[in-house]
């Protein structure tokens, strides 16, 4: 395992409460109305023992100017990685 995937994994663990195993990584880009609005990899991990979720989506994301890992739990409406890009931005934007 990578660096940078280890990095994700143990965000993932800390946030999650639970094991995680890194399943894939998949490249999304998001627009809104012609414009852009976030790219980058999105690390996908499995749960071990999590209550409520199987998934969990991790990536690189700003916030407040810092560039942070974001963690988003696969927990209804989030079911794939866009839906989980999405649910970042949003809650992003309702926080400014």
């Amino acid at each position: 395992m990578s660096e940078a995937i280890e990095k994700f994994r143990q965000a993932v663990e800390k946030a999650c409460s639970c094991k995680a195993r890194h399943l894939r990584s998949r490249v999304i880009t998001e627009g809104f109305e012609g414009d852009h609005i976030w790219d980058g990899v999105v690390e996908v991990f499995e749960l071990d023992g999590h209550p409520r979720a199987k998934r969990c989506y991790a990536f690189l994301f700003v916030e407040d100017g810092k560039t942070v890992i974001k963690t988003v739990m696969g927990v209804s409406p989030v079911n794939s990685v866009l839906s989980a890009v999405r649910m970042a931005i949003a809650g992003n934007a309702q926080e400014k």
